[in-house]
């Protein structure tokens, strides 16, 4: 009670006078503490190692506050990832078992990066009303705003503090995947194909990928936007980057190897 009381008080405060580096670094520590309890984290050592460093491969290069960065699998089947302040990425095991090859996921992980290092949750935030905030705080401090586990990713990645981002939003933090992707020495290519890819699975199997468009905002238009800004890229530098690995899927095949995601469950 008192890290929630805390908190309420920090973030009301920065609501007026701004949200600093330093606080929102804070911010994101407190926050990711409370959806490692609620949400299924992938514990296995070659998981969380392998995320972390190809995650951290990307998102050394896109910052330059020094941030320390975590990267986390959730266990849900659900097609989903989200940013949390302060450099904690979340991307469900069922987005990454949907990918082909690490450009897909790496344009995944680079676009999320994308929107931490453009601070749109925490401009957001600063936008809001202090009593707004104070609402949020409590849904992501608590599980007063969630009933079930899977439902707290979408809770927390869009709808409450991380609320969903406008088109503007995503269209830069897909600018800052393929440049990030590209700046670790992958390609870019990853992006619009993971876009094709989810876009086809809503119109054969809509249920499946409910979460992701919940929460990102997205149409045929934007496979079409990353094509041409891809396209203004040297192709000398795009034939020149990597498309896959087999440390890419070892590690893959040892994620679909674990026992399936479990049944959300009700919390309260």
């Amino acid at each position: 009670m008192k890290r929630f009381i805390a908190a309420v008080a920090l973030t009301v405060t920065v609501a007026a006078c701004g949200i600093s580096p330093q606080q929102e670094v804070a911010m994101g520590a407190e926050y990711s503490a409370q959806i490692n309890q609620q949400l299924p984290i992938i514990t296995d050592p070659e998981i969380h190692r392998y995320i972390n460093v190809l995650g951290d491969s990307i998102a050394r290069l896109a910052d330059d506050r020094s941030l320390t960065w975590h990267f986390y699998v959730v266990d849900s089947k659900e097609v989903n990832a989200f940013a949390v302040p302060g450099g904690y990425i979340y991307i469900n095991r069922g987005l990454i078992e949907r990918t082909d090859n690490i450009a897909q996921l790496a344009g995944v992980l680079g676009h999320e990066i994308g929107h931490v290092t453009e601070r749109h949750s925490v401009k957001q935030m600063e936008k809001s009303q202090q009593a707004n905030i104070g609402v949020t705080l409590a849904c992501v401090l608590t599980k007063v705003c969630n009933n079930e586990l899977g439902q707290a990713a979408i809770q927390l990645g869009g709808g409450a503090v991380f609320a969903k981002f406008g088109r503007d939003d995503e269209r830069e933090a897909d600018q800052e995947g393929i440049k990030n992707t590209i700046r670790a020495g992958i390609s870019p290519e990853g992006v619009p194909q993971m876009f094709a890819k989810l876009l086809e699975e809503r119109r054969s199997r809509p249920a499946g990928v409910d979460a992701w468009f919940a929460t990102h905002p997205m149409e045929e238009e934007r496979i079409e936007d990353t094509k041409k800004i891809i396209a203004t890229y040297d192709p000398l530098i795009l034939q020149g980057l990597t498309m896959d690995s087999p440390n890419f899927q070892a590690f893959k095949a040892r994620l679909m190897a674990m026992p399936p995601s479990p049944t959300p469950q009700p919390t309260g």
